[in-house]
Order: structure tokens, then sequence, then C-alpha cells
């Protein structure tokens, strides 16, 4: 796949078909994850994915954000005590950019898959820490919610003009 038709054509999904995506699928995912770039090379991110429909429900219960019943939550975390050890104070910084990037990765991945993602930044972060029983160093930073489309939303308008400038601001 072009990689200009997955940015142009992949969508916030919200709404997914019932059946599950493959745990081979959903590892693809959390591959493509690792292979973004990470600020000084930290590599401090970890996923959990949630699959059943128990645990899908907790979690939605507490992540006010994250619409439609997907069959699967990947949940990027990071290790906030490493990020801090090996990048002091610019590590809270680079676990934010990190997790962003891996998000894309992941989405765009899906989107050559056939998979609709939606990333969900309204979660309660304890709530979701503890359901997930995540360590104190290890919060949860995004979720992306990933199944098979049901139905795909109208892109949302782009435009190009007053919003780049070369060598200063001109606004």
């Amino acid at each position: 796949m072009d990689v200009w038709e997955a940015i142009k054509g992949r969508r916030s999904i919200r709404s997914f078909e019932e059946r599950p995506v493959e745990k081979d699928t959903l590892m693809k995912l959390v591959e493509a994850g690792v292979w973004a770039p990470t600020g000084g090379n930290l590599q401090t991110w970890r996923f959990v994915v949630v699959t059943t429909k128990e645990m899908l429900r907790k979690v939605k219960m507490v992540s006010p954000g994250l619409l439609g019943d997907p069959p699967a939550v990947i949940a990027i975390c990071q290790d906030l005590q490493e990020a801090q050890r090996r990048a002091s104070k610019l590590g809270a910084e680079i676990v934010t950019m990190d997790t962003a990037m891996c998000a894309q990765n992941i989405m765009l991945a899906a989107y050559e898959l056939n998979l609709g993602t939606c990333p969900i930044a309204s979660f309660h972060k304890k709530g979701v820490q503890q359901l997930l029983h995540l360590p104190e160093e290890i919060m949860p930073q995004l979720l992306v919610s990933v199944g098979y489309t049901k139905k795909i939303p109208q892109p949302p308008a782009r435009k190009m003009e007053g919003i780049y400038f070369f060598e200063k601001y001109d606004g």
C-alpha cells in the first residue's frame, strides 16, 4: 500500500463489526508500534492488548472517549521511571512524543490490514492502570481501539492556505 493512501485514507473508526481480531494480527500492530521512532532510543513503551468482552467492558467504564464496541483495545503505556532515569527531566516529554508516533504506526498498519482504529486520550489513567494490573511506574498514555470497520466516516476538510510558512511565521 502506498503511504499517502494510508495517510489520507485512515479514519477514526467508532463503529466496529462484532468479529474478533486475530491474535497474530494484533501482534503485527504491536510490532508496528515498536518500530516507531523513539527519542534517545528509549523504547520505554509497554503494550497491553485487551480482547475479552469482560475486560473491554471494564476499560470502557473508565474511558469516556472509548466509543463503539471494538473487539480489541491496545493500551500504549510507558515506563515512566525508566524514562526519567535515562532521560532526566526530558523523559516525560519524550514518552509523550514516543507514544504518539507509536500510535500512528499502529493505526497506519491497521489501515493496511483493513482494520479500523481510533486513538483515545479521554480515559482515567489510574483506573486503566489498576484494571490492567500495571505496576506504579507503568502508566497508560493512550488507548487505540481496533476492529473490523462497520461504518467509515467521511474525511474532514483539510486546508493548506495560511497554515505553513517558510523561514518565519508570517501570519
